[in-house]
């Protein structure tokens, strides 16, 4: 057993069919599927120390008094990070080894230890909290907001550089909520332009319930000082035009036109998979595809190039996160101010999990280990464009991966340590 302390309020617990946005948000909470809220299941101490690892990670705290240590059998030394779609999830419904691997990470292993785990998901358009709720009905499994980081999350930190913005993608108003929860102060949506001029998309009317949700501003009054797509575009047509619009305009003026196209605003997404992973028996075009149309676009229009910013996977950004996530989670449980040797990240996308985990594994801290799994994207018996340092068929296949490897490595340590082998 490990001894291990921890600092700060105990997270309240949620019902999955009680937890709403606003009630996620009073403070730290761990979503949980009604058969565990009254006897905590064994995710329970995971999920509710990195929520509250999340929270001082965000909302750093002063240095508060430990209470007494208690027993542990979750391991400091390594972790796991999981993309959602194609590796935990296919169109809605959990991938059935799915289950069994959180199982096996919350104590159900042949060596009786638990092993902490995020998820890096580049998905958007709904806030860490909705996710938790719908991967914890998915999976029937205990888990926090605190141990969710999308494609946007980083995007918070930009919210004191920026005034007005516009949010672009998912389903009626869930971004701008997004955006506003991260503490942008003006979010405007498309359906706001078109409401202020219906001419701005010939081809697009708003529904009645469209119309009733945007709110009204006069937009040639409206400075516009960057866009945000947080989502994946549901009418790339309407979308484009009006990024096109701001793209071209005066210091971020709709209805006005810049002389050399240099002066609208900047546009970052929030990830740049081309490809996911849907219910569909084949992939499905992304986030990525938007920005490479919107590009071309640009410069088929003005004859120049357009530069953006993604965040998400591949981006550095999104694994530096991790690693400060799982550093505080570490400092507060194990008090040892590093993170995790090794982080076993699983995904189904060469092109993002792969590559990202490689490229930040090469200046990182500690060791990031990619495993590509064949229940997404990446398809058996292709050769992937980025490669993995290994390839498994299903997701409990990488965690058994990672906890043999991890008990080879001890084994071996042990054995040098005592003079049965040498170094």
């Amino acid at each position: 057993m490990l001894t291990t302390q921890f600092g700060g309020n105990t997270p309240r617990r949620l019902s999955t069919s009680e937890a709403t946005r606003e009630g996620i948000n009073m403070g730290p909470t761990v979503v949980v599927p009604p058969k565990h809220l009254m006897a905590p299941s064994d995710a329970s101490e995971i999920a509710a120390a990195l929520e509250t690892a999340r929270h001082h990670v965000e909302e750093p705290v002063s240095p508060i008094t430990p209470p007494t240590p208690h027993e542990t059998t979750v391991t400091d030394k390594y972790a796991f990070a999981f993309d959602i779609d194609g590796v935990l999830i296919r169109g809605g419904r959990p991938i059935p080894e799915a289950v069994q691997a959180m199982k096996m990470l919350n104590g159900e292993n042949e060596y009786g230890i638990k092993i902490p785990y995020i998820f890096l998901t580049n998905g958007g358009g709904k806030t860490e909290a909705e996710r938790c709720v719908q991967l914890s009905k998915q999976l029937e499994l205990e888990v926090s907001p605190g141990q969710f980081i999308c494609g946007h999350t980083p995007m918070r930190e930009m919210a004191e550089k920026y005034n007005t913005v516009l949010v672009v993608g998912g389903e009626g108003e869930k971004c701008r909520h997004v955006a506003e929860g991260y503490g942008f102060k003006d979010v405007v949506t498309p359906g706001d332009i078109i409401k202020d001029n219906q001419d701005t998309t010939p081809f697009r009317k708003l529904t009645p319930e469209e119309y009733k949700n945007s709110r009204s501003r006069n937009f040639a009054e409206t400075k516009i000082e960057a866009i945000f797509v947080f989502a994946d575009s549901r009418d790339w047509a309407s979308d484009q035009q009006i990024i096109l619009d701001l793209l071209m305009s005066k210091g971020g003026y709709l209805g006005t036109r810049s002389e050399n196209f240099n002066e609208g605003p900047p546009v970052f997404f929030s990830h740049n998979d081309v490809v996911w992973s849907a219910s569909h028996d084949l992939t499905r075009i992304g986030m990525g595809a938007l920005r490479v149309s919107l590009e071309a676009m640009f410069k088929a229009v003005t004859g120049k190039e357009l530069k953006t910013t993604a965040f998400g996977k591949p981006q550095i950004g999104t694994f530096e996160f991790a690693t400060r996530l799982l550093q505080r989670w570490r400092k507060e449980t194990h008090r040892i101010d590093s993170p995790p040797d090794t982080v076993y990240f699983v995904g189904d996308t060469p092109e993002s999990d792969i590559r990202g985990t490689n490229e930040y594994n090469e200046h990182a801290q500690n060791s990031w280990y990619s495993i590509l799994v064949c229940t997404g994207v990446y398809q058996a018996g292709t050769k992937p464009r980025f490669q993995p340092r290994a390839t498994v068929d299903t997701v409990l296949d990488a965690v058994k991966h990672g906890i043999e490897r991890e008990y080879k490595k001890t084994l071996r340590a042990s054995l040098v340590q005592t003079g049965v082998i040498s170094e």
